[in-house]
């Protein structure tokens, strides 16, 4: 009994430093932009994407609500809290079909999953940017910006985790469900 109940704490221990170690680089992300004509580029989706295929739904929410929500608090806060449900949402359903949808064809679904995920985001900061700025124009403007973030964030999300091997890499360590 013993040895189960050490395995399990191990388990805990490595899925939580995981999941803390995803959420500072999403911190982190979030601190840097970049420069595009018009515009910037937050390159923070693609730890949120890789994060959410790998973890959870609950650690996906923690990394990409969370996450998001800390690095705008630090950096820029007005939206910070557009970020929590919108990344938050976004992770979740990304987990959601990474872990329980498909379940025979992983890579599929994640990327189904990424997919839907990168259409939350785009919808979710369009309707949040609307909101905070008091103005639908701002957030048309920075749509181009938006739709770019989400797919560089999706495609590299998929790419490091199927193509690269990292979903690999927590099977073999039995750190994905």
């Amino acid at each position: 009994m013993s040895t189960v109940k050490n395995q399990n704490l191990k388990y805990a221990t490595h899925r939580l430093c995981i999941t803390a170690v995803f959420m500072a680089l999403n911190v982190a992300m979030s601190s840097f932009s970049v420069p595009v004509p018009g515009g910037h580029l937050y390159m923070n989706d693609i730890v949120i994407c890789t994060a959410a295929i790998l973890l959870d739904p609950f650690a996906a929410f923690m990394v990409g609500g969370v996450g998001a929500f800390l690095g705008d608090l630090f950096f820029y806060p007005l939206p910070m809290f557009v970020s929590l449900v919108t990344h938050g949402l976004q992770a979740v359903v990304i987990s959601v079909f990474s872990h329980y949808i498909l379940k025979k064809h992983p890579v599929l679904a994640s990327g189904i999953g990424v997919a839907i995920g990168a259409v939350i985001m785009v919808v979710g900061y369009s309707l949040g940017r609307a909101f905070i700025y008091s103005t639908p124009e701002y957030a048309v403007l920075k749509l181009p910006y938006q739709i770019l973030q989400a797919a560089v964030g999706a495609v590299a999300g998929v790419l490091i985790c199927w193509k690269f091997k990292l979903a690999e890499l927590f099977y073999k360590k039995g750190l994905r469900s």
